[in-house]
């Protein structure tokens, strides 16, 4: 009688503690933009985890939230660095064009961010982009492009809160991308001092803003 060893099956590699934490990261963003509230339990089992394998990388729900939120910051900042023209009313339809190319398939996780508990933190890391903005809207000002019977750093502000008004709107009604595109556009420039018929036609006449309209 042959006697054959017994099969023994080969275990499958484990994925690393990198590939993990990307998976936890992708559940994560997709799971909180459908409902804020998901538990980690739901974002590990999406991530193909244990509840267990989630804390060898995130403590507390809220550090798995801050990173997320944090390399959103990132890609915001980094999207909206390349925004350059030589007409102000341009580079403000620019800049809420690529925030919301940014934003708009992660709109709840966005508005959490804005909003939410962590919203302090979440703005200081946003400050490099206010602060481009009231350049901006500075030198808008001084070649009489935008309204020149507000301050410069308020009416900046008022330019950030309307687009952070669309983004709540975009929530509230789920708005279709080329909607919230042409309304962050429409608003920023309204509260820039533009009129309808104004903004529309700036976004009309330049080619980058209809680029983007098709696009994003």
């Amino acid at each position: 009688m042959t006697i054959y060893p017994p099969v023994t099956r080969a275990r499958a590699p484990r994925r690393d503690a990198a590939e993990n934490r990307a998976a936890l990261l992708d559940s994560a963003r997709a799971l909180l933009n459908r409902d804020p509230d998901a538990s980690l339990e739901a974002i590990a089992a999406g991530a193909g985890l244990s509840r267990r394998a989630v804390y060898g990388h995130f403590a507390t729900r809220d550090d798995l939230i801050a990173e997320l939120q944090q390399r959103g910051s990132q890609r915001v900042i980094a999207a909206l660095s390349e925004v350059s023209h030589t007409d102000s009313r341009v580079a403000i339809a620019l800049i809420g064009a690529r925030l919301w190319s940014e934003v708009e398939s992660v709109r709840v996780m966005a508005q959490l961010a804005v909003r939410g508990p962590q919203r302090k933190a979440f703005a200081a890391t946003l400050e490099p982009v206010r602060q481009r903005l009231l350049e901006i809207v500075e030198r808008g000002i001084a070649s009489a492009e935008l309204r020149a019977d507000i301050a410069p750093d308020t009416l900046s502000r008022l330019i950030e809160g309307a687009a952070l008004s669309v983004l709540d709107e975009a929530v509230r009604s789920d708005l279709s991308k080329s909607e919230g595109h042409r309304l962050v556009m429409l608003t920023g420039l309204g509260v820039a001092g533009l009129s309808a018929s104004e903004a529309t036609a700036v976004i009309a006449v330049n080619p980058e803003l209809l680029l983007l309209e098709h696009t994003t």
